[in-house]
């Protein structure tokens, strides 16, 4: 029962974290996470509670809200979390979740344009997270969301790329920016890598251990008519 009650409690915070999200709520949110929680978004690394902050309360607000605290009028930021897998370890202490997130975003016509935002999009993801128990209280300890893909609402995903870019600088270069970057980063539609499983398979037991980028880009062969894999 005490395992049960620790999923239903990390499955309870990932929800809440949404939540407050969604209303542009960043300080909170980053009351969610451990003193030493770090965060992996997009291809940068943000070690420690304070440098999630620049990230949160940094970025995000600045980017989205011009630093206000608290919805604002006119942005749409509503993302679901889905199919959550979460496991507990023996000793109750650490955690591992796996989420799916289906987000609806954009700016309604009456307000100014956000610079690089389209003004209706869909964005989709997987949060690979950990979490940790602190003072008794299940905290977020690692937060790793992989975007796999973005897209204009009035074109659809047929024509889907990502609108935020990769970040390129470093704090204090950049202000708001990661602690460190990925050497490469991540990729996103129409790529469509897999990011990786933390738990097992629950019949053979196995790891999944696959190549995440096997798909090959798609190739059209004009004489034949013939579609194929590239090699």
């Amino acid at each position: 029962m005490n395992f049960l009650k620790d999923v239903n409690e990390i499955r309870n915070l990932q929800h809440k974290y949404g939540y407050y999200l969604d209303k542009c709520l960043y300080d909170e949110v980053v009351d969610l996470f451990a003193k030493d929680g770090k965060a992996y978004f997009l291809n940068g690394i943000y070690n420690g509670k304070e440098s999630v902050r620049r990230l949160m309360c940094g970025f995000f607000r600045n980017f989205f809200t011009r630093g206000h605290n608290g919805p604002h009028y006119g942005f749409l930021l509503d993302h679901l979390q889905l199919q959550d897998v979460i496991d507990v370890a023996p000793d109750r202490k650490t955690a591992k979740g796996r989420f799916r997130c289906l987000m609806q975003g954009g700016v309604h016509e009456s307000r100014p344009d956000i610079p690089g935002f389209p003004a209706a999009l869909w964005e989709a993801g997987i949060y690979e997270n950990e979490y940790v128990r602190e003072d008794g209280v299940w905290k977020i300890g690692f937060y790793n969301y992989s975007m796999l893909w973005q897209a204009d609402y009035r074109k659809g995903w047929s024509e889907g790329s990502a609108f935020l870019r990769p970040l390129t600088e470093t704090f204090p270069h950049d202000p708001n920016g990661p602690d460190e970057l990925f050497a490469e980063p991540e990729k996103v539609w129409p790529d469509t890598r897999i990011v990786p499983f933390h738990y097992p398979h629950p019949v053979t037991g196995r790891h999944w251990e696959g190549d995440i980028h096997g798909a090959r880009p798609w190739e059209d062969d004009s004489d034949t008519g013939v579609h194929r894999e590239a090699v």
